[in-house]
């Protein structure tokens, strides 16, 4: 008995003297760190954009601070870079109130955005229920999603941004009204075709190249990926039944699209001998886009059994045309192009 008694004590001393030394995390209140909304916090959202991006799970681009909406000013506006759609940020460094939830309704009726982010440091109950509310009553293509932002640090060390999704819409609750509703049942059930087709291929982007999205899904017949320019991207796109992959001249500057995409022509052959294909040079005239088109040999997206090798397909022509870019000069000369 003795002997077990020393065994226990012994264990128990083991025990503490392996016990690793944990710190403590602690709260820091984030005007010490951003004493001012507009001058401190908005900029700093602005240049780590990611932060939020991961969070809210999409390629999201922020390219203007302190919008004019009116008589008003937004904080962050954008979009997100694979659907193209709108996206605006309003900032609050401290609970939600009503004045902010009035503001961010006034924004949205002046941009027309298809996601609202409201960052606070914590929502009232009222508030998150107002959240709630407007996305169950908006429509299918309308997200809103509350934001807590916290700073957190340990003993010493460098404090670090901690966001927290409160509040998001219920997309599948959102599908199933879509689905339901007798005047959408045709279209629906091609937005669920192309939701799961998407779903398909991310799972594998996600896993083999996690650097070219952020987005987990798309209820759209296009998805996009960066290729780090602003008003270019690199589109997998169902066009008229068939499925294509381009690089795609997007910025609301038709001249510079057009620039771009003639200064790309101009070295097309050194361009296609990498891409390994002939591609399509589309001026879309008439309107402010351009393209440069693969086409591919599948046509049906209903076919689920092709989709690992439509997925295949899909991957190694982004490849093929992130490896044609780079060769004639990449993002950098593109971005050195200007109109004439």
């Amino acid at each position: 008995m003795q002997v077990a008694g020393r065994t226990r004590r012994s264990d128990e001393s083991l025990c503490r003297m392996s016990s690793p030394s944990l710190g403590r995390l602690q709260i820091v209140p984030p005007r010490v760190i951003w004493p001012h909304e507009a001058i401190d916090f908005t900029p700093w959202l602005l240049q780590n954009v990611d932060v939020l991006s991961d969070l809210l799970g999409m390629d999201l681009v922020l390219d203007a601070a302190e919008h004019p909406v009116g008589d008003f000013s937004l904080d962050l506006k954008g979009y997100d870079e694979t659907t193209s759609e709108v996206v605006i940020v309003e900032n609050q460094l401290e609970q939600s109130d009503h004045t902010h939830l009035g503001q961010i309704i006034t924004y949205a009726a002046g941009t027309d955005p298809t996601t609202i982010v409201w960052v606070t440091t914590g929502f009232r109950p009222e508030h998150r229920a107002a959240i709630d509310w407007l996305n169950q009553r908006t429509d299918e293509n309308t997200r809103v999603f509350g934001v807590v932002i916290q700073v957190v640090q340990i003993g010493d060390s460098q404090p670090a941004p901690n966001f927290d999704l409160v509040v998001q819409p219920n997309d599948w609750e959102k599908q199933v009204r879509q689905a339901t509703s007798p005047r959408t049942g045709e279209a629906s059930a091609r937005v669920r075709r192309y939701r799961e087709f998407w779903e398909a291929t991310l799972n594998r982007i996600r896993v083999e190249y996690p650097a070219w999205t952020r987005a987990r899904t798309s209820n759209q017949s296009w998805f996009n990926t960066s290729v780090g320019l602003g008003g270019v991207v690199l589109s997998m796109a169902w066009v008229s039944g068939s499925l294509v992959a381009q690089l795609y001249f997007e910025s609301p500057d038709a001249d510079l699209n057009q620039a771009r995409f003639d200064w790309l022509h101009e070295r097309r052959e050194e361009f296609e001998a990498v891409l390994g294909a002939a591609a399509v040079w589309d001026q879309m005239s008439g309107r402010k886009a351009a393209r440069i088109v693969v086409t591919s040999p599948f046509d049906d997206v209903d076919d689920v059994e092709s989709w690992p090798e439509t997925t295949t397909w899909l991957i190694d022509h982004q490849i093929r045309l992130r490896e044609a870019l780079a060769k004639v000069g990449g993002v950098a000369a593109l971005r050195k192009v200007i109109p004439r």
